[in-house]
Parts: C-alpha cells; sequence; structure tokens
C-alpha cells in the first residue's frame, strides 16, 4: 500500500505564479454516464418498495437517461452563454450511445477527460489496465481527442490504479482533487501524476442527492466558496472545482441556480474559466 502523496501546508508553499491577468481558477467539471439497462443503477432516487436493487431498475434508469436527453442540452445553453470551457468527464461508451452529446461537447471545444468504459468501480473490473486503455482509446477514435486525464466512477480506485494511470500515458487524476485548492503531485511507478481540484462540497451529487438541500444551494453554496477562495487568491491562487450531472442540476427547479452562480463568478475580476488540461499545463510549468 502506498499513500502516493506528502504532506503540504498550502500556507508553507512558494507562491503559484498565476495565469496572465488571473487571480482565481475556476474548473467546470459536466459529468456525462452510461447506466447500463441491464445491470443495477450506479445510484438509486426511488428505491424499490421491497428494498433490494431490481433489474431492470426502469425508474432510476429513467431518472438518469433524463440527464441525457434534457438535463445535459440545458446545461449547454447555459455554459454556452457565459462562454465556459468546460472537463467533459465521460464514460467511452457515451460516444456510442450519445453520439450527438459527444459532438456537442467536441464543437464547444470541451475537453474529454476518462471516466472509465461504462459507470462502473474500477475494483469491479477482472482487468484494471485494460478498460482504462478501451476507455482512451473508444474517446480518441470517436472524438480525436486522447484524454490526458482520469476520473475513476465514484471516484474509486485500486491500490493500483495510479500506475495503470500513468503506464498508459495520462498525465492527471482528479481522484485525488478534493485534498487541496491547488495541484498536487502524486508518485506512481512510471513517473509523477498531478491530481486536479475536484470536489467534494461542490458537487451536486453531495448537495442535492445525499443531503438534500434546496434547489437555490448549488448558488448559494457556491457563492459562498467563491468569495472565500478569491479572498485567498490575493496571496497565492487557488483553483475552484464545480462538478456537475445533467440528471442532477440539469432539471428545470435547479438550473437556474447554476446560471446564477456562473453569473456571479463572471461578475469579478481575475477569474479564468480552464479546463483541466489547462490547468495542468500552467502547473506544470510552475513546478519544472
Amino acid at each position: 500500500m502506498t499513500l502516493r502523496t506528502v504532506y503540504s501546508p498550502i500556507v508553507s508553499r512558494a507562491r503559484l505564479e498565476p495565469p496572465a491577468g488571473t487571480r482565481i481558477i475556476v474548473h467546470v467539471i459536466v459529468n456525462v454516464e452510461e447506466w447500463r439497462f441491464d445491470q443495477p443503477m450506479p445510484r438509486t432516487a426511488i428505491s424499490p418498495p421491497q428494498g433490494g436493487a431490481y433489474v431492470p431498475d426502469v425508474p432510476n434508469w429513467a431518472w438518469g437517461e433524463y440527464g441525457m436527453r434534457v438535463g445535459f442540452w440545458r446545461f449547454l445553453d447555459v455554459l454556452n452563454a457565459r462562454g465556459v470551457k468546460c472537463t467533459l468527464s465521460i464514460n467511452a461508451n457515451v460516444c456510442n450511445v450519445y453520439p450527438q452529446i459527444v459532438k456537442a461537447c467536441v464543437d464547444a471545444d470541451w475537453e474529454m477527460m476518462g471516466h472509465s468504459f461504462y459507470q462502473r468501480p474500477l475494483m469491479l473490473e477482472q482487468d484494471e489496465r485494460s478498460v482504462i486503455r478501451k476507455t482512451l482509446d473508444v474517446i480518441q477514435e470517436k472524438t480525436g481527442q486522447r484524454p490526458r486525464g482520469w476520473l475513476g466512477p465514484g471516484l474509486g480506485e485500486t491500490f493500483d490504479t495510479p500506475d495503470h494511470l500513468a503506464a498508459e500515458g495520462l498525465e492527471y487524476v482528479c481522484d485525488w482533487g478534493p485534498m487541496d485548492d491547488q495541484p498536487v503531485e502524486i508518485s506512481t511507478d512510471y513517473g509523477s501524476l498531478v491530481a486536479v481540484p475536484y470536489p467534494i462540497d461542490m458537487n451536486d451529487i453531495v448537495i442535492y442527492v445525499m443531503d438534500r438541500h434546496a434547489s437555490d444551494e448549488l448558488y448559494e453554496r457556491g457563492r459562498r466558496q467563491f468569495d472565500w477562495l478569491y479572498k485567498e487568491s490575493a496571496d497565492n491562487v487557488r483553483v475552484m472545482s464545480i462538478a456537475i450531472h445533467p440528471y442532477v442540476s440539469g432539471v428545470p427547479h435547479r438550473i437556474a441556480s447554476l446560471e446564477r452562480l456562473l453569473a456571479y463568478i463572471a461578475g469579478h475580476e481575475g477569474v479564468s474559466f480552464m479546463k483541466a488540461g489547462q490547468i495542468l499545463d500552467w502547473y506544470r510549468l510552475q513546478s519544472g
């Protein structure tokens, strides 16, 4: 077992030189997933009356499917209106099942980040390395982009996952991103990976599905999160990450919360919306 990172207090670090004109970096991650109809659902909104997991689980599959049919397109409208370029955390089989979504993201100049092949934990796969490779190959074939980074389903890993990711040529990973407000190096047997910040608290799964907050919580929490990080960024630049799922924040009663949050953030001086690969490249220039 290897922890792979060394403790580093943010108050003791050298100042990172921000991108030109930037005080704070904002990273928006949109997660698109394929939920297999013939498998138990990755997440549920409705429990069966008698408990247990049903297959097929029609209502919970339909909950996720709504995000792909409707919610994603609300996201696209809101994000395009603000000119926000996102990182797309994508199950590779989305390319086969939902090609219109993939084309729209490519056309919008979003970055593809590997999110496994199906929405299924890596620890359940018999050959983790081959799943990673297949994911990268399919995304590259369908989009023209070979992902540079990875987010495991549910941020899940085995003890060997970082080694497999680095061996397959990946450069960053978001599974470790919740531990810091700046990028962090993690070690592997094949060189280092960069942990790009990824949120727990600013994640709509946590806000709405787990904690069951009211519809405007993404905006209210995001505004408070941004204000504090913006203040701290005067001394050393921070990354504020926001993770959203189309079946959660893309519903009619919540989409305005996302729209208001983006407008609030964009109304400040020195805000740069950046994709994960851009954050990686900026950080690597700092660290040499």
